[in-house]
């Protein structure tokens, strides 16, 4: 799904590339696509029931009503040469089996964070960094807060200099868009690098 597509009628086609959204339960992986997406979004959302209580981790998130059991799906047009397809991945443990399939193709990954359940999106840090993924890290400040700078948080992470943090809102276009260039900027430098490819199993 990523790289150059053939000419029609003497008109080159726009480049395409595929990008995961992904993260911990709960910390805006759903709301990111359906911001950005210039189309309406296709979503996998099922209700919270009783069957999840004990499994899912509710904490900081009582409010949660619905969650993601497939994936989300999006498109933003960045220009006339370029498209990107956006995958929200699901952010509960026991649809993780899925990633694998999610990041065949893809070239790069925004992972999500929610600062109240940091803990929530080491496992996605783990799953791009173990596949050697170029990733950025977008800190959706829930309730427009953002109650730590980007430094602490990539210290708290462990994350090295050169893996973005931004400070980010999943509610916001513009907010969304800039994370997104900002991955765009990571994969331009890791192909410049000679580093990171897209995942094929």
């Amino acid at each position: 799904m990523a790289g150059f597509s053939p000419t029609l009628n003497g008109t080159s086609a726009p480049d395409t590339v595929k990008i995961l959204i992904a993260g911990g339960f709960g910390v805006g992986k759903t709301t990111m696509v359906g911001s950005v997406s210039e189309i309406v979004p296709l979503r996998t959302e099922e209700p919270l029931t009783a069957a999840g209580l004990g499994i899912d981790d509710l904490d900081g998130i009582e409010e949660k009503k619905s969650t993601t059991v497939a994936l989300d799906f999006g498109r933003i047009t960045l220009s006339r040469e370029l498209i990107l397809y956006l995958f929200g991945t699901p952010g509960q443990q026991r649809f993780w089996f899925m990633w694998n399939d999610l990041a065949i193709g893809a070239l790069g990954a925004v992972v999500l964070i929610d600062v109240r359940r940091p803990e929530t999106s080491f496992a996605a840090i783990d799953f791009f960094e173990r596949r050697n993924i170029p990733f950025v890290v977008g800190v959706n400040g829930f309730h427009g807060e953002h109650p730590y700078e980007p430094e602490e948080i990539r210290e708290a992470l462990a994350l090295p200099q050169h893996t973005p943090v931004l400070l980010c809102d999943a509610r916001n276009r513009e907010s969304c868009r800039d994370v997104l260039i900002a991955l765009l900027d990571q994969l331009i430098a890791t192909a410049a690098s000679g580093g990171g490819s897209a995942h094929s199993a």
